[in-house]
């Protein structure tokens, strides 16, 4: 089978996603090839997997240039001529369903809906366009039922498919004490004051509205003050970045926060922390929590879409609000005053990952995706809202 995905963003859980599908698919034989911008971790890391890239220039956010994105987009479909075309995330699922117009099998993905990031006339613009290009997509894949409920709920009418997202359990081996000890000396945690015998949370994500670092910043002062020494790394970049660091400069008291900016790998992060905190305003499923729970290290997470899925059935510490810095803070100390419970939590977490989210299930469960929409490839007629000369 030739597989055609394509994606935009380029960084963060959709990249390890795309990488991560890259991976198994080649492992089972298939050809893979990936369009997508040229900067970012994505591209050589897919590579690296056995992807063969196909260069797509494309922004974030729809605009201008978009027309000439879709062009280009359909000159690689047309060139690569995949068996399946895989779209992830909002933008890739724009100029590919644009571009092909249902002429090709076509998978979207997208990784939180669109219409839940932004508000007001531009929400119901994005709303009505993806009730409208459901059409073009022979599946839609949610990564949580609730994801999946959120779209129907909304209008969109789609051959829903759920498949959650997975963790490579090899990759993200369980850290214990003695690894939280080795990587809080390499990441040099005292010469960045942090207490290294203290406890730890840390926020691993995009610098960004979506993820929410600014309420635990708002929750941290309380935080501070009720755990002594506890310490908070924000580990990711983005565009919020500036602001952000401007926001832990003006924290009153000792600060114990570190930016430490983004990484290309997570886990000595993972096995530094007791605690990994994902303050997230939305949400399909994320991937950091289960990273976080490969690692053995309990999450504290926001109550988004996804969320209570992820979570080991009894967890004993539910998601809060969204946006709620007081219920955040009053979770955090609970937690973070306990690091003999945390880790307990942790080792709970891994075997729920272990038994729900290994990658491989999640290759497989995509397969039988793509193995179900292969009979739907247009025939006789041609459809008319085809692009001419497609």
């Amino acid at each position: 089978m030739t597989i055609l995905h394509a994606a935009q963003p380029v960084d963060g859980g959709v990249a390890r996603v795309v990488v991560d599908l890259v991976r198994g698919q080649r492992a089972a034989g298939h050809r893979v090839l990936l369009a997508c911008p040229p900067d970012g971790l994505l591209g050589a890391e897919a590579a690296a997997a056995g992807a063969e890239l196909l260069d797509w220039p494309a922004g974030r956010a729809p605009g201008p240039a978009t027309a000439g994105e879709v062009r280009r987009l359909r000159r690689i479909v047309r060139a690569a001529e995949p068996d399946v075309l895989h779209l992830h995330s909002a933008k890739a699922g724009l100029a590919g369903r644009l571009a092909v117009r249902g002429s090709v099998p076509t998978v979207f993905q997208p990784h939180a809906w669109s219409f839940a990031a932004v508000e007001g006339a531009v929400a119901r613009a994005t709303l009505r366009w993806e009730r409208y290009a459901a059409r073009w997509a022979h599946a839609l894949v949610c990564v949580s039922e609730q994801e999946r409920a959120d779209g129907a709920a909304a209008g969109i009418a789609a051959a829903w498919r759920v498949v959650p997202n997975g963790v490579d359990l090899e990759h993200h081996a369980p850290a214990g004490a003695a690894d939280r000890r080795a990587a809080r000396a390499a990441l040099g945690l005292a010469g960045a004051g942090l207490d290294p015998e203290a406890p730890l949370a840390v926020c691993l994500g995009r610098l960004c509205r979506q993820k929410g670092q600014d309420v635990l910043l708002d929750a941290w002062p309380r935080v501070a003050e009720a755990v002594p020494g506890a310490g908070l790394a924000l580990v990711g970049g983005g565009p919020d970045e500036a602001v952000l660091t401007e926001r832990v400069r003006a924290l009153p008291g000792p600060r114990r926060v570190l930016m430490a900016g983004g990484v290309g790998d997570p886990r000595p992060w993972l096995a530094a922390a007791d605690l990994v905190v994902l303050p997230s305003r939305w949400e399909g499923m994320a991937l950091a929590p289960l990273e976080a729970m490969a690692a053995a290290r309990p999450v504290l997470l926001t109550d988004v879409p996804g969320a209570r899925e992820c979570l080991p059935p009894g967890d004993a510490v539910p998601p809060v609000p969204p946006g709620d810095a007081a219920a955040l803070a009053e979770r955090l100390v609970e937690e973070l005053a306990d690091p003999d419970a945390c880790a307990r939590r942790g080792g709970l977490a891994r075997a729920h990952v272990a038994d729900r989210h290994d990658v491989r299930r999640t290759v497989e469960q995509v397969e039988a995706v793509y193995r179900a929409v292969l009979p739907a490839r247009p025939s006789g007629r041609p459809d008319s809202r085809v692009p001419q000369g497609f």
